[in-house]
């Protein structure tokens, strides 16, 4: 079968065809590079130069979208790439009150929108590139801290949704935003659909409404992605949720891929495991892993990937393991 392009081979992977070998993307932190719009965007396309994805997966630090409301952070040196929050901005439950409602072209997330423009320029329409959603929860995660999240959604619910409120209308805002720069579409993270932290109701109360109006505009961008973060998630309820495709730590949790395909209609986004295998595996685990998650699906509606960042600790080899496997498994 005649190669095609990134962009051809995904929309053949949307619409259920087989298309000339299996889609892979893998993504990663760029820390301190990701500090500066042409820092992160020169990062990435290097990163894609040498790999050749078929898609991007656009990553910029979880703090983009919180440091105009005062986050601050710090890079430490994680080996996932991510960056320490070192300020909180909400200390007390009458705090979610004072957040107010940003202009996703000003300030950092105006930043993160000139990053997302440069990248898409560079690369062109063939490279389609995903940017980095987190859910309105996620966001309020980290203006207050993991712990303290849960104790305000449960001692204080009526300004915690107050706050979402706000988080929610200002993540809408850059949604829209992004329709703008030529991006293909969005990669929605959801953190806290776990039975480990909510339970359905609760999610249901504090996840859906505002995952649903921020995901409003995602209908006039044609590669939508949901990633699930965590191990025993809520995964039938996000059948419906308006994405194509879906991403979860898959080798961690179920169902396994091929589980998930028989009740969901889209495409499934995974097969690797990014420690075991991407970091401490080599590049023959890297290929059996990949070789596995082809046989589960029948290398149809899947794109290799791991279940969440890969860290950037990942070898050479692995990463280029994970990439040509494809080639020579279609």
């Amino acid at each position: 079968m005649k190669e095609i392009s990134h962009r051809e081979r995904l929309e053949r992977c949307l619409s259920g065809d087989r298309p000339d070998r299996v889609p892979v993307a893998l993504w990663r932190h760029f820390p301190v590079d990701d500090q500066t719009p042409q820092g992160l965007a020169s990062a990435v396309i290097n990163f894609q130069r040498i790999f050749d994805f078929d898609l991007i997966k656009y990553t910029p630090a979880s703090s983009f979208c919180l440091k105009d409301w005062g986050v601050q952070d710090s890079w430490r040196g994680s080996a996932e790439g991510t960056r320490d929050y070192t300020h909180r901005v909400i200390h007390h439950p009458d705090d979610w009150l004072k957040l107010n409602v940003l202009d996703p072209k000003d300030g950092y997330l105006g930043a993160q929108l000139a990053s997302l423009e440069l990248l898409v320029k560079e690369l062109g329409p063939e490279v389609p590139v995903i940017q980095t959603i987190f859910n309105p929860l996620s966001q309020a995660k980290n203006l207050v801290g993991p712990d303290m999240l849960l104790v305000h959604l449960r001692q204080f619910p009526d300004l915690l949704l107050a706050g979402l409120k706000t988080i929610t209308e200002t993540t809408q805002r850059f949604v829209e935003a992004v329709l703008n720069t030529g991006a293909a579409g969005v990669f929605y993270a959801v953190q806290h659909a776990s039975y480990r932290l909510l339970s359905p109701l609760e999610y249901e109360t504090f996840g859906c409404p505002f995952d649903l109006k921020v995901l409003q505009p995602v209908g006039d961008l044609w590669l939508n992605m949901l990633h699930l973060h965590g191990v025993d998630v809520i995964f039938e309820r996000f059948l419906d949720y308006p994405l194509s495709i879906l991403n979860w730590h898959d080798r961690e949790t179920s169902p396994s891929l091929e589980d998930a395909l028989s009740i969901y209609s889209g495409v499934v986004c995974g097969g690797l495991r990014r420690h075991e295998t991407m970091v401490l595996g080599t590049p023959q685990d890297v290929v059996k892993e990949a070789k596995d998650a082809i046989e589960q699906t029948n290398g149809v509606r899947l794109i290799l990937g791991t279940g969440c960042v890969t860290p950037i600790t990942a070898p050479f080899g692995n990463l280029m393991a994970a990439r040509k496997v494809v080639e020579d498994w279609k």
